[in-house]
């Protein structure tokens, strides 16, 4: 899951209001992604320039380009932003239907505010895709963040000891077309529960990650 955190607050002591906004990909016009785009960069950018380089170009995607999107907006613009793209995965040697959940960032100056949690306002549209679970992967460093998010009312749950293997977005030939990572996976169940989740010590997306 391509996901965004600042420890900055901004000297803020309240939670702004936040609009929020359900987009499917295809309402989206040319000044949407112009928009979203310098909001990505922005948020990307403090935890890596390589980080905030698939945004260039007015481009609102960085791998794979999501269904369904979820922005947040106050006064200054896009304050926060989520999206979710059904996929068939593999888990072990099972295929599995999934909602994969990426591009997630707050920005920076809101970060630390409890906005995030105002996301779920994703979960009916979710339900009307009809899929038994929702996935993401997050970097280990985030364990605790998404522990915290996530853990409480046993709205997902977050399982570690997996590999995931996606392919990269463009075509280059310095690198291999396939990569490997050691993430966190994070199951949200849907239509069926968390026992029905296969087991694996590997998750292949055949496909770039959102």
């Amino acid at each position: 899951m391509n996901i965004a955190l600042s420890s900055s607050r901004g000297g803020l002591s309240v939670r702004p209001q936040v609009r929020w906004k359900l987009c499917w990909e295809n309402e989206l016009q040319l000044a949407d992604h112009i928009e979203l785009s310098d909001f990505f960069r922005n948020t990307y950018g403090p935890t890596g320039a390589c980080n905030a380089r698939p945004f260039e170009g007015n481009r609102s995607w960085a791998g794979a380009r999501p269904e369904v999107r979820v922005i947040g907006y106050d006064a200054h613009g896009v304050a926060a932003h989520i999206g979710a793209l059904r996929r068939f995965i593999k888990v072990g040697g099972v295929d599995l239907l999934v909602a994969e959940l990426g591009l997630y960032g707050v920005r920076p100056d809101l970060e630390g505010l409890g906005i995030s949690h105002s996301m779920r306002v994703m979960h009916p549209v979710l339900q009307e895709l009809g899929v038994p679970f929702l996935f993401g992967t997050v970097r280990p460093a985030l364990q605790k963040h998404l522990t915290r998010l996530v853990g409480r009312g046993g709205l997902a749950t977050v399982v570690s000891g997996v590999r995931v293997r996606s392919t990269v977005p463009d075509v280059n030939t310095e690198f291999p077309p396939v990569r490997v990572e050691d993430v966190l996976i994070v199951v949200f169940p849907m239509a069926r529960p968390m026992s029905d989740w296969p087991t694996g010590t590997t998750i292949d997306r055949n496909g770039p990650e959102l």
